[in-house]
């Protein structure tokens, strides 16, 4: 369980970086009140009321009102202050790396062979079996 925990848990915060270092633009447009197209990377298409309007001609009492279309754009810019470069490390740095490594590789190097230390010694003598004797029985 914990260790499905610590993938869902990284998997989110990766999601979570690529998210805040992303940009996306989300365009929208309105006719009147209502919400006709929106799209997330292209411009939003419209309702076909610019048109209309254009092509009256400029005598026209209508042209001289204010279009009830309006278009609205959300822009989220990314983060661009995280540490990308690793180039520059100082020597301190550069020694806690080379111990960290070194000590991280030989944690896991094992023996090559199982030491057994009482391989030579022989087992004692036993007489008698005392507990079966005495009738004591560890529970």
């Amino acid at each position: 369980m914990k260790k499905i925990f610590h993938k869902i848990l990284s998997v989110l915060m990766a999601f979570v970086v690529m998210f805040t270092t992303m940009s996306f633009t989300v365009d929208m447009h309105y006719c009147g009140d209502s919400l006709v197209d929106f799209s997330f990377f292209t411009k939003a298409e419209t309702c076909g009321m610019e048109k209309v309007q254009a092509t009256t001609g400029c005598e026209n009492p209508i042209m001289s009102k204010k279009s009830c279309c309006s278009d609205q754009k959300i822009v989220k810019e990314n983060i661009d202050d995280l540490k990308t470069s690793f180039n520059k490390l100082t020597f301190e740095q550069q020694t806690f790396v080379a111990t960290f490594f070194y000590t991280y590789i030989n944690l896991f190097e094992g023996l090559d062979e199982n030491i057994v230390p009482f391989k030579d010694y022989s087992s004692p003598f036993i007489e008698r079996d005392v507990q079966t004797l005495y009738e004591t029985y560890l529970i």
